[in-house]
């Protein structure tokens, strides 16, 4: 009784607004602690929360496939494939990016990780998802965040049109940039690809709004989507 008591107090003496999951969230940036976190000693530019959010995506979803557009040292994927090999089901990681002297060994000897060094958007990338796609069963779930141009991601969300299927997950990552709410003098990037991708198609995804709030804030705003 007096811990329900205590928490009620607590709800009317501190209840913060909107402002202060956004000031943290510009703390995060500007600090770039985010290039300092790391999964297994591994350099992750990823948000913890939204790491936390990823898990439990793919533990509901249990896709076969996993798309990752940017593998940058590997931390990533290490940590995708972590989290695949506790829910147990046949999977395989995708992992493309076009710089790959920087990827962790740990990363490129997991044997559930195939990398490719190459643009994200080249064709024989499109063809590996579709042939990985009819290996591994399942729902796929899609990460981008490599080139963060707008014209980049916009092309990658419409390379995946055809590849992703009703019920599979996509996350545009770092939707954040060019003042949503963080580094306003970026210019047009992912939360600007995004807008333009639903003028044009408004119809092949919904927004995941409740899972993108979740934590207070995040790296993606506008960018937790599902194929209809």
């Amino acid at each position: 009784m007096r811990h329900m008591i205590a928490s009620r107090l607590n709800s009317l003496l501190y209840n913060p607004d909107a402002s202060a999951a956004e000031q943290y969230h510009i703390w995060f940036y500007t600090t770039k602690v985010w290039e300092r976190t790391k999964w297994m000693n591994v350099t992750t530019y990823k948000s913890p929360s939204d790491m936390w959010n990823y898990q439990e995506i793919l533990s509901s979803l249990k896709p076969g496939l996993i798309i990752e557009f940017g593998t940058a040292f590997g931390g990533s994927a290490l940590f995708f494939a972590a989290v695949m090999r506790q829910i147990g089901n046949p999977f395989r990681i995708l992992s493309v990016d076009i710089h790959p002297g920087r990827i962790d060994n740990k990363t490129k000897s997991d044997p559930d990780i195939e990398l490719l060094t190459m643009s994200s958007v080249d064709s024989r990338v499109a063809s590996r998802i579709s042939s990985l796609r009819t290996e591994f069963q399942g729902p796929a779930f899609a990460i981008l965040d490599s080139d963060h141009s707008k014209n980049h991601v916009l092309s990658e969300l419409k390379m995946l049109r055809p590849l992703l299927n009703s019920g599979d997950y996509l996350v545009v990552e770092d939707s954040n940039i060019n003042g949503h709410p963080v580094n306003p003098m970026w210019g047009p990037g992912p939360f600007e690809a995004i807008d333009e991708y639903f003028q044009e198609f408004p119809e092949d995804y919904y927004h995941d709004i409740e899972r993108e709030n979740k934590f207070g804030f995040t790296c993606a705003p506008n960018g937790f989507l599902i194929r209809r």
